[in-house]
């Protein structure tokens, strides 16, 4: 397996065109808190969410969005079933979707759905060093949802996952790496005050998810979203004086961003 190599600008802003062309519809499966975060930040990105539950309704759902997200963050065993509706009917209807393994290695219930999920061909998973290693069944266990370890501690394991799942892995932290299990990106950037507020990660998931589903090279176009999202972090920090103005910063970082000043 190769070393990671940094991810190129111009493969980004040519990522971001597509989106911003393509303004996927996104189906999002994701918890509670940051629902209302998440809808926001794919619409400054041009994208169109939905919050769509009941199993059966999620499963007719999944099947016309362009791509869906599965947020295991505050997972229930009713949740659980209609996730797996709408992930088996976008298998079917050859919808991509991603998934988010939330505090997995952590709590029981969802870690064992999780790695039941994996057997249903994700497009894409994203997840902090800890989840990652422990979807990857090493023996690792964060505390919650925050990770204990650095993302670089999980680029083999990360690399591991992509071989046995099919999907390209996204380790997120100080530095991004993200796999196909042969290779390895590296992307810089971001800020402290992005692990400060409620819901950047869950978010960036659900940008994966989208970028996951565009033509091309899945493995620049999961990176492209990691980068759109913390490049976005950057320029926020650069201005907020805090975490409270950081969000409405954020968004209007993503919001302004053009793929033109990427390239």
């Amino acid at each position: 397996m190769s070393q990671p190599i940094p991810l190129s600008h111009h493969d980004v802003a040519h990522s971001l065109a597509l989106f911003r062309q393509q303004s996927p519809l996104i189906h999002c499966m994701t918890n509670d808190v940051v629902q209302t975060f998440t809808a926001n930040v794919l619409l400054a990105l041009g994208a169109s969410p939905a919050m769509v539950i009941d199993a059966e309704e999620a499963a007719q759902f999944s099947a016309v969005a362009s791509a869906l997200l599965v947020n295991v963050g505050t997972l229930t065993r009713s949740r659980s079933a209609a996730m797996l509706a709408a992930v088996e009917s976008a298998n079917r209807a050859g919808r991509s979707w991603s998934l988010d393994p939330v505090a997995v290695g952590a709590l029981a219930f969802r870690t064992e759905f999780c790695h039941q999920l994996l057997n249903h061909q994700p497009a894409a998973i994203r997840g902090n060093a800890s989840e990652i290693m422990a979807l990857a069944q090493e023996a690792v266990s964060g505390r919650g949802v925050d990770s204990r370890h650095q993302s670089d501690a999980a680029i083999q394991a990360a690399q591991k996952l992509a071989l046995q799942s099919g999907a390209v892995v996204a380790v997120t932290g100080e530095v991004d790496f993200v796999t196909d299990g042969q290779r390895t990106l590296s992307v810089s950037g971001g800020s402290p005050l992005m692990t400060r507020v409620v819901g950047t990660g869950c978010a960036l998931s659900a940008v994966v998810a989208g970028f996951a589903s565009l033509p091309g090279d899945r493995l620049i176009q999961v990176a492209s979203a990691c980068r759109v999202v913390s490049l976005a972090g950057e320029r926020a920090a650069a201005i907020a004086s805090g975490p409270g103005s950081f969000i409405p910063a954020f968004l209007d970082a993503l919001y302004l961003l053009t793929p033109e000043e990427l390239a």
